[in-house]
């Protein structure tokens, strides 16, 4: 997924609207049960600590983050969550792939079929251009007033493959296994990060203009308001 996109989506989580902040709460308290079946403290489970970080950026009340933690380690009991992922054609021949946490494997499947069919699209083979990366993204308001080119070194010691400074701030990738090890050195700096996370990157991209973004645009739209779509990723550059 291009940087810019995801910083998109990010900016529209933490703006998001009261009429749509119970949509946002149920994703990032998904997302938060499912990192929690590997256990329930951050301090030990990296992936729980980067999910609580995401609902404390859109300011989820502290209860719903516990709760969500209870029912992912089974405390709760209830309809046990899986997480799934899908591949597809979007708009414009655009490459899609989706991640959905649900309690209905059938359900999902079915909502997922027809936005894509609805938007131009069908589900279909799209991995082969997509490759996994650790991405750590830093808001420039984030970085304490420190230069992270002159950090550029310790960075790539500690395992960054590249780092590219964008309008909104500052993206770092490195291979999945090094994600951790950079945000703990980031921590370590007082370096506040708006997001750590193993995302799929397209290989190759595609530009889109006209009213075929708009298509793309109203399809990337209707994924951020499901519920039980907990994450995207695409090969279109400039959305």
């Amino acid at each position: 997924m291009s940087g810019h996109s995801k910083w998109a989506t990010t900016k529209r989580q933490k703006a998001v609207v009261d009429a749509k902040k119970a949509a946002v709460f149920t994703k990032i308290a998904n997302i938060i049960s499912i990192a929690a079946r590997k256990g329930g403290d951050p301090d030990t489970n990296f992936s729980l600590r980067m999910a609580i970080d995401k609902a404390r950026a859109v300011n989820m009340p502290k209860e719903n983050i516990e709760r969500s933690i209870k029912r992912g380690t089974g405390e709760l009991g209830g309809n046990q969550l899986e997480e799934l992922i899908y591949e597809g054609i979007g708009p414009a021949k655009s490459q899609f792939i989706i991640k959905s946490v649900t309690d209905n494997k059938n359900r999902s499947a079915a909502a997922i079929r027809h936005l894509f069919s609805e938007h131009g699209g069908s589900l279909g083979s799209v991995m082969w251009n997509f490759e996994q990366k650790g991405i750590v993204r830093i808001e420039n308001s984030k970085a304490g007033g420190k230069n992270l080119e002159n950090l550029e070194l310790e960075l790539i010691e500690n395992g960054a493959d590249d780092i590219k400074t964008e309008e909104e701030g500052i993206t770092i990738y490195t291979k999945m296994e090094d994600l951790q090890k950079i945000k703990n050195f980031l921590d370590s700096k007082d370096i506040s990060t708006e997001s750590a996370e193993i995302e799929y990157v397209a290989k190759e991209e595609i530009d889109l203009e006209g009213e075929e973004k708009e298509k793309a645009e109203k399809f990337i739209e209707e994924l951020d308001e499901d519920e039980e779509v907990s994450d995207y990723y695409h090969n279109i550059s400039n959305i």
